[in-house]
């Protein structure tokens, strides 16, 4: 346990509780944010209360008890808190959108824990000075998919904000529709985005620029101290690079279960590399490198299949926003040029790993080779639009059956061939698959896959499911969907109707920016 613990405020009508604040943030300045409250809500209510994590970061247990909810529902102050909005600008949908900040989410702090410090934010908290005419809620629609795929992410191994809590209150809120509005508690080492960069940038603040970069580099990046030797001592190129490797490791990842951001706009980069600004994302079902996922992205700028390139493009602007810091464009250039190297590095390992073929440090020729068994498997799931998730986790288990069967023959492959409709064609590449691993490998690669390829992804009708009984006050198709996703890859027994084809109506969801 840390040194953090329970206490009450002077009041003791409203009990508060208190942490270990540090606050490095606000070291930099009023330029970087404003100070202000949190807007009270509604009747707030408890709609989950994330145990795991909280024990993860040793803070009290004390710390979700119902004394205290009025604090994560923004209506009354943790002591010790510092609370404020910081502003970033930034590209979204490939235009530049100028000032954007946190229009609805309040930092409260930096607290001590026992993974290092942890900054704490109120998302839907109410209007900042960054709100642009917004009302600064967040609607429970959204928040519950937020509070469970951050943590469906964590439990895949995969960087991610997470969420600490969800409160829900009948306020109504105007989206399309009427809603009701939420708060969700989340936590991450560092809520730095690209945009926070841009927008000293634009505004030619070149001194305010240096001291985000170096509060970043002293604070949360310390690797980059190393990367420096690589560039001639340059400690702002070393960040970029250290930005730019964290970020291709972070889109192989996504790209490997099929994840869909939807809205990867440059103010929705971490500059640490974490999944960050969950809106409309989605676990694909049948596989499809066109799939938009964001109702409103006309274009299909941010499909599955163009997220690798987006982040390339956010690398840039990111890198043009400290090209003043760095002061040598062909360095900068020649950083931004590791990305091209190191994703399709991360995602070729990641993909060997799915179907069981480890080490990295395999021949050029073994991986190329591997790249193309992926490459056509690929193909024939796009073909047919397999279920991404469903088709890897019966492989998986297709390649356990196969190790302890005592005669080998095409029934074996069944769990897989039977999601295809050209099966000879699904046979061929077994062949060749069978081939390249080696029959006798099969028990050790099985178990290997089944700790890869997931049984359990956040399904936009599983989420929704889980809306809609909110709707109505019934919170506990949280709690259930939220125990599968903090470790997917053990069967649950009992839960199988979760890892199975979406019904036909999931089809029929939009999923839009509206949150």
């Amino acid at each position: 346990m840390v040194s953090a613990h329970l206490n009450t405020s002077d009041s003791a009508d409203n009990p508060m509780p208190v942490l270990d604040w540090t606050h490095r943030l606000t070291q930099l300045g009023p330029r970087f944010f404003t100070r202000l409250q949190p807007t009270p809500v509604a009747a707030p209510r408890w709609a989950a209360r994330n145990e795991s994590l909280r024990a993860e970061l040793g803070w009290p247990a004390g710390i979700f008890e119902d004394d205290h909810l009025q604090a994560f529902a923004g209506n009354a102050l943790m002591v010790g808190s510092d609370p404020l909005a910081t502003v970033y600008s930034g590209h979204q949908f490939g235009q530049w959108a100028g000032q954007l900040g946190d229009g609805r989410a309040i930092w409260l702090g930096e607290a001590a824990s026992a993974q290092g410090p942890q900054e704490i934010q109120l998302k839907g908290a109410g209007r900042t000075p960054y709100s642009r005419g917004g009302d600064g809620r967040a609607v429970l629609r959204s928040s519950i998919r937020e509070y469970l795929c951050s943590e469906a992410m964590h439990g895949l191994g995969i960087a991610t904000t997470r969420a600490l809590s969800l409160v829900a209150s009948p306020e109504p809120v105007r989206r399309e529709t009427i809603e009701s509005a939420a708060v969700v508690a989340r936590v991450a080492p560092s809520f730095l985005r690209f945009g926070h960069f841009e927008h000293f940038s634009a505004q030619g603040d070149t001194d305010s620029l240096r001291a985000l970069a170096d509060h970043a580099i002293a604070h949360h990046l310390p690797q980059c101290q190393e990367r420096m030797q690589r560039w001639q001592g340059n400690a702002y190129a070393a960040l970029l690079d250290e930005v730019q490797e964290r970020t291709a490791r972070l889109l192989a990842q996504w790209q490997a279960v099929g994840f869909c951001h939807g809205v990867m706009n440059t103010d929705n980069m971490s500059l640490l590399g974490l999944t960050i600004d969950y809106g409309p994302f989605q676990f694909m079902d049948g596989f499809d490198p066109g799939h938009v996922c964001n109702h409103s992205d006309h274009q299909g700028r941010y499909a599955y299949g163009r997220q690798p390139n987006v982040a390339y493009w956010n690398l840039y602007a990111l890198a043009q926003a400290i090209a003043p810091l760095i002061d040598d464009q062909p360095m900068t250039l020649q950083v931004l040029e590791g990305y091209k190297t190191l994703f399709p590095q991360y995602l070729g390992d990641a993909m060997r790993a799915k179907l069981g073929l480890t080490g990295s440090l395999a021949p050029e020729s073994e991986r190329e080779a591997d790249w193309t068994l992926v490459e056509d498997l690929m193909q024939l799931m796009a073909t047919e639009k397999v279920d991404f998730t469903l088709f890897w986790r019966q492989l998986s288990h297709a390649v356990v059956w196969q190790s302890r069967a005592t005669t080998q023959n095409n029934e074996g492959w069944s769990a897989v061939t039977d999601l295809v409709l050209d099966r000879p064609r699904l046979l061929a590449w077994l062949e060749r698959y069978t081939a390249r691993t080696g029959q006798g490998n099969f028990a050790a690669m099985g178990a290997r896959m089944l700790r890869t390829n997931p049984k359990f992804v956040l399904r936009n009708h599983l989420a929704e499911t889980a809306i809609r009984q909110a709707k109505v006050g019934d919170f506990s198709e949280i709690d259930t969907l939220y125990n599968l996703l903090k470790s997917p890859f053990d069967e649950h027994p009992g839960f199988d109707a979760y890892a199975d084809l979406p019904p036909d109506w999931a089809s029929q969801l939009e999923i839009s920016c509206s949150s």
